[in-house]
């Protein structure tokens, strides 16, 4: 079997209403879709986390690729990627995100080739149903969407959430740069959804370690489950560390450092920008031996979620609910999509591969959405157009 082609389309998915992060409004997702085609008639699909990624894969990925074997993960990479004393000389990682994103692909074509779901082929399932948060955040209102602007309308969201749709697993943004209106969430929240449901919190790097000092200590009453970078170093969260017994995540993959720092305690990453699946089982299973907890990204569409449940599904070292922002995706590039949980939790998909497939209507309808308006900017302040939003260090 030999690679004859590989299709890289950009798409945005935007959400019903965009929330309030630390860089500004959130509107949507903006990704390359990756086909990989065969000689034999298979396809592997594939998903690079954000859209620019995808021109590398086209520049430099795909050149590399054409006529090697799918099922050689192994020459692949080394066709693409250089060696990691290269990346840590250069700091120049755009290789290897690439490839995490065609990656997936491969194994999407392994998986059909033999015959079988992706969690077979990494060992069989230790669970089917897989646990996600739901999200909550200060959202503006978009057309009929979003606007909840007060902690009250955050409540009532995630009230709302539990009785639709059985949500007792609760993860959110509270990033206005003021650390009473927090508190006073956190505090509202913990009220209205009762001592059982988890609330976990990620500022984005948002507080000073002084002011995270402040604002951890009023909520660590309200048993909060986990808090994603309340400041913006491993050093600082080990000095938050002596303060509080809430856990931290991040996004930062540098299990040395949080190691050798004590802090933080959990991973949160896309099997991407890990450089692919086989880089993501190594980095799990080295967090599992060093103590360290790990699960899975948000605002990702269906293929790569595709691969998160069925990662997950196999993996007994991965416990705690992923992040997710289902709730708010108001389309995806998968038949059926995008996944959505019940009671807290998503099953696994069951077809050959990662289980799932293009919707082309869908894939047709989010491509023109790039091609009329360009990538969505992540990263705007409505209150200074053309400028990252840049909130105090309180």
């Amino acid at each position: 079997m030999k690679i004859t082609n590989i299709r890289v389309t950009h798409v945005n998915v935007p959400l019903d209403a965009p929330f309030w992060w630390t860089a500004g409004l959130y509107g949507g997702a903006s990704k390359s879709i990756i086909e990989v085609e065969t000689d034999e008639g298979v396809v592997g699909l594939g998903e690079a986390p954000w859209w620019h990624f995808g021109e590398v894969i086209k520049a430099e990925i795909v050149p590399a690729l054409i006529g090697a074997d799918p099922l050689d993960i192994a020459d692949c990479e080394a066709r693409c990627v250089p060696p990691w004393q290269i990346t840590a000389n250069t700091g120049e990682n755009a290789a290897s995100v690439a490839f995490g994103a065609v990656e997936l692909a491969l194994w999407d074509i392994r998986g059909k080739v033999f015959g079988m779901p992706l969690y077979k082929l990494l060992g069989g399932a230790v669970r089917k149903d897989i646990p996600f948060s739901e999200y909550f955040s200060f959202r503006s209102a978009q057309d009929g969407a979003g606007g909840e602007m007060t902690p009250e309308a955050i409540v009532n969201y995630c009230l709302r959430m539990r009785e639709q749709h059985g949500s007792t697993i609760f993860e959110g943004k509270l990033i206005m740069g003021d650390p009473e209106l927090e508190i006073r969430t956190v505090r509202m929240l913990r009220e209205a959804l009762g001592h059982k449901a988890q609330i976990k919190l990620d500022s984005n790097m948002q507080w000073s370690l002084t002011t995270a000092r402040w604002v951890l200590r009023e909520i660590e009453p309200f048993n909060i489950r986990n808090y994603e970078d309340p400041v913006a170093t491993f050093e600082e969260m080990a000095a938050l560390r002596q303060h509080s017994r809430i856990p931290f995540s991040t996004h930062v993959p540098d299990l040395r450092r949080a190691v050798a720092l004590g802090a933080p305690d959990y991973f949160v990453c896309n099997f991407a920008a890990l450089g692919g699946l086989s880089k993501t089982l190594k980095f799990i299973a080295a967090c599992e031996a060093m103590g360290k907890g790990f699960w899975c990204y948000s605002n990702d569409l269906g293929i790569m979620t595709s691969a998160y449940l069925h990662v997950v599904a196999a993996t007994p070292w991965i416990t705690e609910a992923s992040q997710s922002l289902f709730r708010w995706q108001i389309g995806d590039v998968i038949k059926d999509g995008p996944f959505r949980q019940t009671g807290n939790t998503v099953r696994v998909p069951e077809g050959d591969g990662l289980g799932v497939e293009l919707d082309p209507a869908a894939m047709k309808r989010w491509s023109a959405h790039f091609a009329e308006h360009g990538p969505m900017h992540h990263f705007s302040d409505p209150n200074n157009p053309g400028r990252y939003r840049r909130l105090p260090l309180n």
